[in-house]
């Protein structure tokens, strides 16, 4: 656990011996950069403009991308690992309103998505047209409308397709009953990326339950399968990827009882187990935060699937694997601390 210097850590994102934490902090965000060695944990090494919330890196890992405010600040990741004051390279600005945050984007690098949490809405933009222009033109090209609180979003493997969560479906949404009360589910949104790089309006396919607010969400490594945290569940959701446009009515296809209030996730192990950030956020009595392992295997069977539990700081909230595949780093929000994991010889 190493101290994060200067606000919360919302989001980390990872590249070769280098990690990138985006902080909530007063009287602005910031970015926290850390060196890491891998034989100790990361170190903080510089402190730069340009946070927020939640974070993504294109691929080949050239630029880092951030939600924030409305929309998503651009970062050299070479400028940034030298703690240049240049690192930021401008902003992708969408319509008015707040509450940008998570941040995903198109395996060609060509396009970024960004959750308007208070907007009810994705923005989509034109990321290669921003940047050819030096950011004269924000690349805007419109927005996908969602049900309420959208956060995760993750684009599948061959870029097909962007899954989303919102945690409150739209109206008449199928409620749950979870302790006692009977809360709407949110929803699991299935939309067609090739469509929303022109015409993001009408680009969603279809749109699920998906358990009680829903905040997360990645894909299997081949892109069959989808999993999606549901943080008032308390549970972690698998839906099949092929019979989400196809079969809904048989596209769950497991279900893990994790730890309180899931948020972050992860496929560690070459996709063998799944850690989950059981955050606590709520302070439940007799609750704690930690990290869930689950054995995907298992999930997938039907079976009890709940390995154990990590140690944890307080509020785990997002999580990157190092390239290696090796570390799991977690930012761990109100104790304000990054978190190393060894994920390689998990039981």
């Amino acid at each position: 656990m190493v101290p994060v210097p200067g606000g919360s850590p919302f989001a980390v994102a990872a590249t070769d011996g280098w990690s990138f934490v985006s902080m909530v902090g007063s009287p602005r965000t910031s970015l926290a950069v850390f060196r890491d060695s891998g034989a100790s944990p990361p170190k903080p090494v510089h402190r730069l403009p340009g946070g927020g919330l939640g974070v993504t890196l294109t691929p080949h890992g050239r630029y880092l991308l951030v939600a924030n405010g409305s929309g998503i600040t651009v970062v050299s990741v070479a400028l940034a690992e030298r703690g240049s004051s240049r690192a930021v390279l401008g902003m992708l600005s969408g319509t008015r309103g707040g509450g940008a945050i998570e941040v995903a984007v198109t395996p060609d690098g060509r396009f970024a998505f960004v959750s308007i949490e208070y907007g009810a809405r994705i923005d989509v933009f034109n990321l290669q047209r921003a940047l050819a222009s030096g950011f004269r033109t924000s690349g805007y090209v419109g927005a996908i409308r969602t049900g309420l609180a959208p956060v995760g979003m993750a684009v599948s493997p061959d870029g097909r397709w962007l899954y989303a969560t919102s945690e409150v479906g739209g109206p008449g949404a199928i409620r749950q009953v979870i302790a006692g009360r009977r809360l709407p589910q949110g929803t699991l949104m299935i939309v067609n990326v090739r469509q929303a790089e022109s015409d993001p309006a009408h680009a969603t396919v279809a749109s699920l339950p998906a358990g009680c607010q829903p905040v997360r969400v990645i894909t299997s490594a081949d892109g069959k399968v989808v999993w999606v945290t549901a943080r008032a569940s308390d549970e972690v959701l698998g839906y099949s990827a092929a019979a989400l446009t196809s079969d809904p009515a048989h596209v769950l296809i497991a279900r893990a009882a994790v730890g309180s209030a899931p948020v972050g996730i992860a496929l560690v192990d070459g996709g063998r187990m799944m850690v989950v950030a059981d955050s606590d956020r709520f302070n439940i009595p007799h609750q704690t935060a930690n990290l869930a392992v689950v054995n995907v295997a298992d999930a997938l069977a039907g079976r009890p699937a709940l390995v154990g539990y990590l140690p944890a700081g307080g509020f785990p909230r997002d999580m990157a694997l190092s390239p290696g595949g090796r570390t799991l780093l977690v930012a761990d929000f109100t104790s304000g601390q990054l978190e190393s994991v060894d994920v390689a010889n998990l039981p």
